[in-house]
């Protein structure tokens, strides 16, 4: 386990919610891509990492309006739901209260890191409009360049991010 982690860890365990000191930073294709203010992560009370900025999930993007409406639809501050120590913004009560009744149902994978750098070992932020829904499960990409790269193996990268889920948090 990396330092990082064993720190966030640690204030998890005493605070019930950590937030990572420093910087964290992303690679793909070995370059790097981003350098991301710590408080972009935090680790869940009880379970793993979900992506987030300054608290909010996956940019504030409505996760149910992925399968309700076909597309990413920005949240409102007036619809949220705190799940996973983070707060989730919705477009509607309605969404909101579907994803309350079924968070796992609705959530992206992988804690909504990019699903591509979840498949090749590490975690990497996402743009919420980089999708794709796969047998009724949510994937985010850092980018659409990403997600076209994730789509030529969908079944193999899932397969391989699978098997790095939530390990990845350790590195």
């Amino acid at each position: 386990m990396n330092v990082k982690f064993l720190a966030t860890f640690a204030a998890v365990s005493t605070l019930g919610l950590g937030v990572t000191a420093g910087f964290y930073h992303s690679r793909i294709n070995g370059a790097a891509i981003a350098s991301q203010p710590a408080s972009a992560i935090v680790l869940a009370q009880a379970g793993p990492a979900v992506y987030q900025e300054n608290g909010i999930a996956i940019k504030g993007t409505d996760p149910v309006a992925y399968f309700r409406q076909g597309q990413p639809v920005t949240g409102s501050t007036q619809f949220t739901y705190q799940w996973g120590g983070a707060t989730w913004r919705f477009s509607s009560a309605e969404n909101r209260d579907l994803f309350a009744a079924n968070p796992e149902r609705y959530a992206p994978q992988y804690g909504g890191f990019c699903a591509w750098a979840v498949s090749q070992g590490y975690t990497a932020p996402i743009d919420p409009t980089a999708w794709k829904i796969v047998d009724g499960k949510l994937y985010l990409n850092f980018n659409q360049r990403v997600q076209n790269r994730w789509s030529r193996d969908i079944p193999g990268n899932i397969a391989k991010a699978d098997r790095n889920w939530p390990g990845v948090l350790d590195r």
